[in-house]
């Protein structure tokens, strides 16, 4: 048995690497639902001050594609930005995240909001060696 029902991951996902294929399948690991967040295109261009590679719609078909997800869908900045407006949107048991968001000022007042409700957060490594940015970098290269 799974340690988690529902679990919630969020991110961007363009240029869909290996390093995303990792994370998913740790996710996945640890709950009998994956549901996944992506970034909607204003996102990526507002707060990341990126274009991104591939259209929201794009991103959000091929995280569906995958046998770790279970269902992936877009997300508006505020839900990206707010995790119990997402909560409140997927009712999920467990938030995971990359491991570089632990003890910022923004997770551990999720931690907080979190923590009467039962909700956990799960920290996960990134895999080394491998982003999209280091993808888009190579790229300019060849």
């Amino acid at each position: 048995m799974k340690k988690y029902k529902i679990g919630y991951t969020c991110g961007v996902f363009d240029c869909l690497h290996v390093g995303h294929l990792n994370l998913l399948e740790r996710c996945k690991e640890m709950c009998d639902v994956l549901i996944v967040g992506v970034c909607d295109d204003r996102y990526v261009r507002e707060i990341k001050k990126k274009a991104p590679i591939f259209i929201q719609e794009d991103r959000i078909r091929l995280l569906n594609a995958l046998k770790v997800v279970d269902r992936a869908e877009l997300v508006s900045i505020d839900e990206t930005n707010d995790k119990m407006l997402a909560l409140s949107r997927f009712h999920f048991d467990v938030l995971f995240s990359g491991d570089d968001w632990k003890g910022s000022e923004r997770y551990q007042k999720t931690e907080e909001q979190f923590n009467p409700l039962g909700v956990s957060i799960e920290y996960l490594p990134y895999t080394s060696g491998i982003s999209t940015s280091m993808i888009k970098d190579k790229m300019k290269i060849v």
